[in-house]
């Protein structure tokens, strides 16, 4: 059976304010075949099977020139923003996946027209917990379908101070006091050394801290993957149209008193390619819609993943292909995915 890591980690809302997408950040053991990296597989973990990791992001705004900040209500301006998550999931049966994810956020250089340079937003965000449940498994066509849903618990820092100690307005702190729901639905697809996955995931947003409603969410991936070295496997070899390995001079099949060797542990190379989109709708502070706020971003995302044993690393490079902010926002210019993950 296929190994893939499956951290579909909150995968809605782990950064809390627009334009920064929450990711699910998805590895593979290096026998399992290709996989993506942002892109919600609908493979499962085996049960009882553990996937552990830490995972780096980090957006680059484009800051608005400061004489557009003036005439507009509650314009701001920030640098980046960065989000260091720990993840975890779970195999509670072959089908049911449960994965968390915490992230620790900061947000760089916050500025205000009004009082100007505010410093940093840093802290504890909040938790997210998913579950996966396959309710399609196909192993001759290779087809898999999983049902995802979950919550984003209030476990976040919400009084975080500006550099002239004050409280940050709501869209800046780490946690958002609100307790979210995502419903959604992921598709894979594997032919030989290549994979293709989908997903689609909804975030509904409830009113939190300081009467603010940050705005729900619609997230939609996709990613092909490649495994382009260490691609082994019965199934595999034969999908890839290579001759099933032989065994004390036949192939295994005709010998079932001997036990096959284990399967490969060497390195493994994958290449992925990804479209990954996030829809943000506005978000209202006591019921008053905020006009510069939400909107709609796609990420061109190419990536690696090298693999071996137990562990995995990947990094993904976004390219934002479409950026559509409403009213007067700073835009992404770029945005790197990486980590590390070990399964036990």
């Amino acid at each position: 059976m296929l190994r893939k890591l499956a951290l579909s980690a909150g995968a809605t809302a782990l950064l809390a304010a627009y334009p920064a997408f929450a990711h699910h950040p998805s590895g593979s053991s290096p026998t399992s075949g290709a996989g993506p990296i942002a892109t919600i597989s609908a493979t499962t973990l085996e049960k009882g099977q553990s996937v552990a990791g830490v995972v780096v992001e980090f957006i680059s705004l484009d800051p608005l020139p400061l004489d557009k900040l003036g005439g507009h209500p509650h314009p701001h301006n920030l640098d980046g923003i960065y989000s260091t998550s720990l993840v975890y999931a779970y195999g509670i049966t072959n089908d049911l996946t449960l994965s968390l994810r915490l992230p620790f956020i900061r947000r760089t250089n916050i500025f205000d027209h009004h009082e100007g340079d505010l410093g940093d937003a840093a802290g504890v965000g909040d938790l997210s917990v998913l579950g996966q449940y396959r309710f399609f498994n196909n192993r001759a066509s290779q087809m898999e379908a999983a049902l995802l849903f979950g919550a984003k618990l209030p476990t976040g820092d919400t009084s975080v101070s500006t550099a002239n100690g004050e409280r940050f307005e709501a869209e800046f702190q780490p946690g958002s006091g609100s307790v979210d729901y995502f419903l959604g639905l992921a598709f894979t697809k594997r032919f030989g050394a290549w994979s293709f996955d989908t997903n689609v995931l909804y975030q509904l947003t409830n009113e939190g801290v300081q009467d603010t409603n940050l705005g729900d969410r619609f997230l939609y991936n996709a990613a092909v993957s490649y495994r382009m070295y260490g691609f082994t496997g019965a199934r595999g070899r034969m999908n890839a149209g290579l001759p099933e390995p032989m065994y004390h001079g036949g192939p295994r099949a005709k010998h079932h008193h001997e036990e096959a060797p284990p399967p490969s542990r060497g390195p493994a190379l994958d290449l992925v390619l990804e479209v990954n989109g996030e829809w943000h709708d506005h978000q209202r502070v006591g019921g008053v819609k905020d006009p510069n706020s939400g909107g709609t971003t796609v990420y061109l995302s190419p990536g690696l993943r090298l693999s071996m044993d137990r562990w995995s690393s990947f990094v993904s490079v976004g390219v934002p292909i479409i950026s559509e902010p409403n009213g007067l926002q700073p835009e992404p210019d770029w945005r790197i995915l990486s980590g590390v993950t070990l399964n036990f």
